[in-house]
């Protein structure tokens, strides 16, 4: 996580422009044994509960900018940090998705947990949160208990299994690439690597 944490302030610090870089698998990424998706696509791991991840935000952000419209980006919360409310928050989440309010719910936790160090402990706080959303309570109760909700947690838990994450932030390209970000120096490096590898198959 130090490493991740470098790489955040490094990136905010240096230019914006970069040279092409010669990406590596070994140093720039590292290659999974799995097939590649067969449309483009980015899969970040992260959690609400991780101030890395909250760190990351703006990176990703401008990532959306800077891939081609035709490349998706997803993300998948993981239920390794947050101790009992971990999977409450990744049905958040889901729920957010179905309803939605993904970006404002995703902009209301962290601020929650991270700016205003505020402790989410059960249901009424996620509901709260959804109405801060513009989403009315029983609307809110009636998406977390979905069967849809239910099977978007369930396979983010299992796309954490599969794809062995142990940490976040972490970004899977194509279903086949691991990005390591510590071998980046700048944004547009960032940008320029994981558009690299979203044209990868092989």
């Amino acid at each position: 996580m130090k490493k991740v944490f470098a790489l955040l302030i490094g990136l905010f610090l240096l230019p914006l422009s970069v040279q092409a870089a010669d990406f590596k698998e070994g140093t720039h990424y590292e290659v999974l044994q799995r097939t590649a998706t067969e449309k483009p696509e980015v899969l970040e791991f992260f959690s609400f509960y991780c101030p890395h991840c909250f760190k990351f935000e703006p990176l990703m952000k401008g990532l959306e900018t800077a891939l081609p419209e035709d490349v998706t980006i997803k993300k998948n919360h993981v239920n390794f940090l947050g101790g009992a409310m971990a999977e409450e928050i990744t049905k958040a989440y889901a729920a957010a998705d179905l309803l939605n309010v993904k970006d404002d719910v995703t902009s209301i936790i962290f601020d929650e947990i991270h700016v205003q160090h505020n402790n989410i402990s059960g249901e009424q706080d996620i509901l709260d949160i959804f109405e801060k959303a513009g989403v009315e309570e029983q609307e809110a109760k009636a998406a977390l208990a979905s069967f849809a909700v239910n099977g978007m947690a369930s396979q983010m838990k299992r796309n954490t299994e599969n794809f062995k994450v142990r940490g976040v932030p972490t970004l899977i390209v194509n279903g086949k690439y691991k990005v390591n970000t510590g071998s980046v120096k700048s944004v547009a490096e960032f940008n320029e690597l994981v558009e690299f590898l979203t044209k990868k198959t092989d």
